[in-house]
């Protein structure tokens, strides 16, 4: 499984506007400039955002962007299924019927490779963009 680049920029602007203060909204010139994303990628990558309810769009002079919800709210998850749709590391995992077996049952390699996905996700969703952006933070003064 490889995440694609959209998601990378995803990260990116989560964690832009999680280092921001509360209710602080932020231009999608400044995310696009700062976090070196282009501008039309950006917008798709907003509206995907903004559909999952990660982030919330501002209209009109001094509208922009913010998080929906807190950053403490927010995971990797959460960013990853927002932007590729349900975390799945093989495809039976998600459609029984792709199995040239058609196994009634569940064979032992689908359920390793379930119980490695439930694995991955609950490690995904227990990273926060507060905790990132924390370290973040840290990272920077020195």
């Amino acid at each position: 499984m490889q995440l694609n680049q959209a998601t990378d920029y995803a990260f990116r602007v989560v964690l832009y506007l999680a280092r921001l203060p509360i209710g602080e909204v932020a231009s999608g010139l400044i995310i696009a400039e700062s976090q070196n994303i282009p501008r039309r990628f950006l917008q798709k990558i907003m509206r995907l955002l903004a559909a999952a309810g990660l982030v919330k769009s501002y209209r009109g002079a001094v509208g922009g962007f913010a998080l929906a919800r807190r950053a403490e709210a927010i995971t990797l998850y959460d960013v990853i299924v927002a932007m590729e749709g349900p975390l799945g590391i093989h495809r039976c995992l998600t459609d029984r019927s792709v199995c040239n077996r058609h196994c009634g049952e569940e064979c032992p390699v689908h359920q390793a490779l379930a119980a490695t996905q439930d694995r991955l996700a609950a490690d995904l969703a227990e990273v926060t963009f507060a905790a990132l952006a924390a370290k973040t933070n840290n990272f920077n003064r020195g």
